[in-house]
């Protein structure tokens, strides 16, 4: 029998207390490589925060200092183990409570993020979520640095959501998220949550 509700969740700041990115580039090269680096990225930050440079060129970018040219399998392996290592110190609770009552009533649950697909991956499927998110590229077994696909944030969330589930199926959507890259996902579903498991 398909479930006849869908549960949309955002991850960063929804589902977890910090943000995903910044804690695998920490856990991946190590806290001091990792200031070392937000200095000589500065300038791109400072471009960032000012919105001069979108959100998508400052993560490419990013992730580019830290990682262009690391071997797929070195990557992907470090990636995994974070996912089933260090996720879950980093979860909320109440989100995760609330997946799970999703689950027992036989909703189906999607998390929709903006972070890449290959460290929250091994972490959603543990917990039975299926995954919508930004993936990386590779040529010749190493990662260039690049997105594969385009950044699953704001308007994309929702294409992406169109794009790989039968949304008609659902009589009900329920979505959560905390940040602007989450508004249109909410406004497309009819229900939504905004910052609803912060203490």
């Amino acid at each position: 029998m398909k479930p006849k509700n869908l549960a949309l969740f955002d991850f960063d700041g929804t589902i977890t207390t910090k943000d995903s990115l910044v804690e695998f580039i920490k856990y991946a090269i190590g806290t001091k490589k990792y200031y070392l680096g937000l200095l000589k990225l500065s300038p791109m930050l400072l471009a960032y925060s000012l919105k001069l440079i979108p959100n998508y060129k400052a993560k490419e970018q990013l992730i580019a200092y830290f990682f262009q040219g690391w071997e797929s399998q070195k990557f992907q392996a470090i990636a995994k183990k974070y996912a089933l290592e260090e996720i879950d110190t980093i979860t909320r609770p109440q989100a995760i409570e609330q997946i799970r009552s999703h689950q027992e009533k036989g909703d189906k649950v999607v998390i929709v993020s903006a972070s890449m697909e290959c460290w929250i991956k091994a972490w959603a499927t543990q917990y039975g979520i299926e995954l919508i998110a930004t993936r990386l590229e590779y040529q010749d077994n190493k990662l260039t640095g690049k997105f594969a696909t385009k950044n699953c944030y704001g308007i994309e969330k929702v294409k992406r959501i169109k794009e790989t589930l039968r949304i008609k199926e659902y009589q009900t959507i329920t979505a959560y998220g905390d940040s602007s890259g989450d508004k249109e996902m909410l406004a497309f579903s009819h229900n939504s949550f905004y910052k609803p498991f912060r203490a």
